[in-house]
């Protein structure tokens, strides 16, 4: 059931007012694949403009507090965790992971994949002019904890 639409089809924001106040997780990930030269470069801290993965992580838990200002549905939450972890993996990419916590009446979901989504999106800005061709892949939802529709978890995890 698509509960963003109201009987006649319309979108609408959801109204959580009955919903239980309840603990609530998500995890979401991203993944950026780069030229082999390109990670070694992030992971020696020698990019030209700094540390990439601090700076990613700034801005994924940023555009965690933001999600609801990009994603129009989304309701503003007062979020009590935001954790953005990246790590080399492999010769040629960098895996994200982004978990999201509060204890509310909705679902911080968006709020994960708008972290990951955002670190991806800041390796890329940060190291396009050593590598245009990067990819941003997979990402993901994780699992979710919490709520009416209870655990979720991934193939696979």
């Amino acid at each position: 059931m698509l509960t963003h639409l109201d009987s006649q089809g319309r979108a609408h924001m959801v109204d959580v007012t009955d919903k239980s106040v309840t603990f609530r997780e998500a995890v979401a990930e991203a993944r950026v694949r780069m030229l082999p030269e390109t990670l070694q470069m992030i992971v020696d801290g020698a990019h030209p403009k700094g540390d990439v993965f601090a700076v990613a992580r700034i801005a994924g838990i940023q555009a965690a507090k933001k999600t609801s200002d990009l994603i129009p549905l989304c309701h503003p939450l007062m979020l009590t965790g935001v954790k953005v972890e990246l790590s080399a993996d492999g010769a040629d990419s960098v895996h994200i992971v982004a978990r999201c916590k509060l204890s509310g009446q909705t679902g911080v979901e968006m709020e994960a994949l708008t972290a990951a989504s955002v670190a991806a999106l800041t390796i890329y800005d940060m190291c396009k002019a050593v590598d245009r061709g990067m990819t941003i892949e997979n990402i993901r939802l994780l699992e979710k904890l919490g709520g009416k529709s209870g655990h979720f978890k991934a193939d696979g995890q």
